[in-house]
């Protein structure tokens, strides 16, 4: 599959890349990209912090205080929620939310939300330098290459650092290293926009 390679300001750049079929020519199945996508959220989800209740409590059950003639309740334990240093009733606890997905599945996922975008939402850059790293200018280049909505822009081993600083304050655009390409954040944006070391390195990672 060729596509062509286009400047981060909307003018042309020399030439066409080639794309692996293997990796952004796969025909998209609802169901991986649904499994995948629910495997990502579920991980995400941090649990909480778990308190100690009355059995946790490391404090001696010996009885305190007479029965009767104190003046006060009866008690037998200081692990009792109503006494300070006691356990909590009812607490909060440990709730493990993580899914255990095949190496096979997610690759592919992957393989599926970047040929998704490749029939309807790709573009490829030859890089992401800029002579001006300013967020105004910035704003202009996209506009021109008549990028807008919530843009996704991935780059090879690392982001361009005069890029990710200027894309910092625009709503919408979010920016990865290629190891950081993902399935939910691919399909939650309207373009997705790769630079030529960014395919070489999502390519890689399947052949290799």
């Amino acid at each position: 599959m060729k596509i062509k390679v286009q400047k981060i300001d909307g003018g042309k750049a020399a030439g066409d890349i080639e794309l692996s079929d293997d990796v952004f020519g796969i025909e998209p199945r609802a169901d991986i990209l649904h499994r995948v996508v629910t495997w990502q959220l579920e991980n995400r989800r941090g649990t909480a912090r778990p308190t100690r209740e009355r059995s946790d409590v490391a404090r001696t059950g010996k009885k305190f205080g007479r029965q009767k003639g104190g003046g006060t309740a009866r008690h037998g334990d200081r692990a009792a929620p109503i006494f300070i240093g006691g356990g909590k009733a009812h607490g909060a606890r440990k709730r493990d939310f993580e899914q255990s997905l095949n190496k096979k599945i997610r690759a592919l996922g992957l393989k599926m939300a970047l040929s998704s975008k490749a029939k309807d939402g790709l573009v490829v850059v030859d890089s992401l330098e800029l002579a001006e790293a300013k967020t105004k200018i910035l704003k202009g280049h996209l506009a021109k290459a008549g990028l807008s909505g919530k843009v996704l822009v991935i780059d090879g081993e690392q982001v361009d650092a005069g890029f990710k600083k200027a894309a910092g304050n625009l709503p919408g655009i979010n920016v990865l290293p290629a190891i950081g390409a993902n399935v939910y954040d691919i399909l939650n944006h309207d373009t997705l926009v790769l630079t030529k070391a960014a395919v070489e390195k999502l390519e890689a990672r399947f052949n290799g």
